[in-house]
């Protein structure tokens, strides 16, 4: 496994773990140095020992919770210039140290485990390759979609090939791909189908339900994040408009992104990419794919079939994913951003104001005297508390909105 992979896993697993408040990088510091001291212990242990990707999500997600913890850690004076940000590297070199001795000595036992799990999937076939394609998806809101992709993208499997003259071992469904297996890709060639096709055919079957008088904002909404999904293969901004709001409806698209990748190996597809599956990667890697042109038809079906299901399901469990534009809305938004404030602990209690497409995400001084109640009372779909300093409120579409009136209304 390249290093480079393993510290691409580690970054990302800071990222979901920690929220960072400057952009000076003592967290993804502490998570590269963090790998480095963890493959160094328990190679040292045991030669044989290969983590992979493991490595870099264990570190990431260890550097980004100490960060959270000692990022405003106060020394004594004499040990003062190794206080606050500077000390998070240094907890975490300790802390990688740990998790090599740990790994040298039982890391094949876990890896016993994965490749036991790896081998089951594999013997049911399409069946394994479904239940694959289902967890991946309703492992998103957790963000471990990346663990499970780690095995079968970058663990699963061998292929020896010359590469500059040298004999290589390429392991994973995605490096076997690029490598020339024409076997590989069984774990990437379905994900073209959802998101090129089923994505936005799912994001036209949510506009058609939405109240017309909402249409024209909505639409602007679902286009954008539509067309992301299928140019790039970005699926997340679109995934998380219904994800909170409609979660009956992520379970079907979880259930169909499994059958799209059950399909695709019956059909004897096999098509990697290097991003993700959207158009770009599909032109880019047409040439090394087996069978790409069946992505087409295949694509339609399960637009078709991904529209049809989501326009009923909704319908029938009258599911509101988006709220109908009332003139009091935007009379009262002011009075709405001071509410909120209110809800926060007020302007003394807020740190920072910021939001995504269906979050508010705000930093506090003090998030444990915050009530859940509140905020659903005002709205919220959903409350979630990353740490003690962090609070992300689920509004739907409207979050970025609320965010700006805050801030203003903190201005003023």
């Amino acid at each position: 496994m390249p290093f480079f992979q393993i510290l691409i896993y580690s970054l990302v697993s800071v990222s979901l773990t920690v929220w960072l408040k400057t952009a000076d990088g003592a967290a993804a510091l502490a998570g590269a140095v963090g790998v480095l001291i963890a493959k160094a212990v328990y190679l040292s242990i045991d030669k044989d020992v290969n983590m992979g990707v493991f490595v870099g999500i264990i570190i990431g997600v260890l550097a980004g919770t100490l960060y959270n913890h000692y990022h405003d850690i106060k020394l004594p004076e004499f040990l003062g210039f190794f206080g606050g940000k500077r000390f998070v590297p240094i907890i975490t070199s300790i802390a990688a140290i740990a998790v090599g001795v740990l790994a040298g000595y039982f890391w094949h036992f876990a890896q016993a485990g994965i490749d036991a799990f790896s081998n089951a999937i594999i013997g049911l076939d399409e069946i394994g390759t479904f239940i694959y394609g289902t967890l991946n998806r309703l492992l998103i809101p957790l963000g471990l979609h990346h663990i499970l992709n780690s095995v079968f993208w970058f663990q699963l499997g061998e292929y020896t090939h010359i590469k500059d003259g040298v004999e290589v071992v390429a392991n994973g469904d995605l490096h076997r791909f690029f490598a020339g297996d024409k076997t590989a890709g069984v774990y990437m060639s379905g994900f073209y189908v959802v998101m090129m096709f089923g994505l936005p055919s799912m994001a036209y079957a949510m506009y058609l339900n939405t109240p017309k008088s909402s249409r024209k904002r909505v639409g602007a909404i679902l286009a954008g994040v539509a067309f992301t999904s299928f140019l790039t293969g970005i699926t997340e901004p679109l995934e998380f408009l219904f994800l909170f709001v409609a979660p009956l409806l992520f379970v079907l698209h979880a259930i169909l992104t499994g059958l799209a990748l059950a399909a695709a190996q019956m059909l004897d597809i096999h098509a990697g990419f290097g991003f993700s599956a959207g158009f770009i990667d599909y032109v880019i890697n047409y040439k090394l794919a087996t069978n790409p042109l069946l992505i087409l038809p295949l694509g339609v079906f399960f637009a078709f079939l991904y529209f049809v299901l989501s326009y009923y399901t909704i319908k029938l469990f009258k599911l509101k994913i988006f709220e109908e534009d009332k003139e009091t809305y935007i009379a009262n938004k002011s009075d709405e951003a001071l509410a909120f404030i209110e809800a926060l602990g007020g302007k003394g209690n807020i740190i920072q104001t910021d939001a995504c497409i269906t979050r508010l995400r705000m930093t506090v001084v003090d998030s444990s005297t915050l009530t859940d109640e509140t905020f659903l009372a005002l709205g919220a779909k959903g409350v979630i508390r990353p740490d003690k300093k962090s609070i992300q409120i689920i509004l739907g579409t409207k979050a970025e909105n609320v965010a700006e009136q805050i801030k203003e209304a903190l201005k003023n």
